[in-house]
């Protein structure tokens, strides 16, 4: 009788399964979402540098710092009010060094732009809006948001694209990790093999930008998801604050009970400006928005900057136009960065983290290349797919005459 026996079956890998799942989800999620990651992060790219650009295009937007207070809220309105007195006020910006940003006509953002001298009121420019008409930053951020489509269909499109963007991203660190680390594997996941066929420097590229690029890309798509996916929002902060819950954002309202009674809604808005400036002398920028006249119940806003060019120690502070109290301070967004506990500084940080600002000038160009490359992970994934597709099989040699005792052995072992 003959031995029946087999050879050992070869020990698959312990994360050959593993490893499996991430590459199939790797692909099929990238390939889903591929060119909506395309325009957010070639839009993201865009975005960062839209101060730099703007003071570029625009020199005369840059105004010497001078050694006197800007203008006040109510002055800031009647320099907007000689040049369209039909139109009332929406909001001011301003940052240390530039122009004064002032807002006219319907909406909360207006449709008229009026920059300023902060010192003098002198018109330096000025933009007007027709229906419809956008500006080339507001369609880059159209598209980054929601792909220029309607927003409530667009916004969950791009917000939901970037979580499964995100877990392409880590999926692809498992593909990239080696098995063992040698010479040739270092090479391969560090070095871009410039001299090589096309279809290997497009892998390299893949790989190896992508590996370099990975915690930048992390960090831009998980501070993004912030503003899209509530449940995500108030998940991480309740991650990152042990169990605490993310107090809800709720708008303040003024006592319409008390209108006229006290003070007009110009002298209440100069009035809290000096109370807000008393208390952050040090402010390099202001937002405030003018109580709508038109409703009684609006509020002012004033949001202060203390450091030029950064968000994230920003303080808000709201009052009732009619009585100029102050309304408290929400735990989160309106406190002190330097009083702030580790969450609440974490989530004042997440803009200046999204658009790389918290590092400053480098921490933009970070972002920017990052972004870059993150645009081309879909595009050199594509094409390592296709390849991958449109490649046929090897043809195999005809193997040699064997015996036919030999040959009809195997044919009936195929058939049974």
């Amino acid at each position: 009788m003959t031995s029946n026996t087999t050879s050992p079956k070869k020990k698959k890998h312990p994360r050959s399964l593993f490893y499996r799942i991430s590459a199939w989800l790797h692909l099929w999620l990238g390939l889903v979402t591929g060119i909506i990651m395309v325009i957010v992060c070639v839009t993201g790219c865009l975005y960062v540098f839209i101060d730099e650009i703007k003071s570029f295009v625009n020199p005369e937007f840059n105004i010497a710092r001078q050694d006197k207070p800007v203008l006040t809220p109510s002055q800031l309105s009647d320099a907007a009010a000689k040049i369209f007195p039909d139109k009332k006020v929406s909001y001011a910006t301003y940052q240390q060094g530039k122009v004064v940003t002032v807002g006219l006509g319907e909406g909360r953002r207006g449709n008229i732009s009026l920059y300023l001298n902060p010192y003098t009121g002198a018109l330096v420019k000025k933009e007007v809006k027709e229906k419809g008409q956008t500006d080339f930053f507001s369609f880059v951020l159209s598209g980054h948001r929601f792909l220029w489509l309607p927003y409530k269909i667009g916004r969950p499109i791009v917000n939901y694209s970037t979580l499964i963007f995100v877990i392409t991203l880590i999926t692809g660190i498992v593909l990239w990790w080696p098995k063992k680390w040698t010479k040739s594997t270092r090479e391969r996941s560090f070095q871009i093999k410039w001299g090589a066929s096309f279809k290997r420097v497009n892998y390299d590229f893949h790989n190896v930008l992508g590996f370099y690029s990975l915690f930048i890309v992390l960090a831009i798509g998980l501070t993004g998801m912030v503003y899209g996916i509530e449940w995500y929002s108030k998940g991480l902060y309740w991650v990152t604050s042990a169990g605490q819950t993310l107090p809800d954002y709720k708008d303040v309202k003024s006592d319409s009970l008390q209108a006229n009674k006290f003070y007009t809604s110009r002298t209440a808005m100069d009035l809290a400006w000096k109370k807000v400036i008393t208390q952050v002398p040090e402010a390099q920028g202001f937002y405030y928005g003018y109580p709508d006249t038109a409703d009684a119940k609006s509020a002012i806003n004033i949001y202060i900057y203390p450091t030029a060019g950064r968000y994230y120690d920003n303080m808000s502070f709201s009052f009732d136009r009619h009585t100029l109290k102050e309304f408290p301070a929400h735990p989160v967004y309106d406190v002190k960065f330097s009083e702030a506990s580790f969450p609440t500084k974490l989530r004042k940080m997440n803009y200046d983290i999204h658009v790389g600002s918290i590092l400053g000038l480098p921490g933009k160009f970070l972002a920017f290349f990052a972004s870059l490359i993150g645009a081309s992970l879909p595009i050199t994934g594509f094409i390592i797919w296709w390849g991958k597709r449109k490649k046929k099989p090897k043809n195999t040699k005809v193997a040699k005459a064997k015996p036919i005792v030999k040959k009809t052995a195997v044919v009936e072992e195929s058939i049974t």
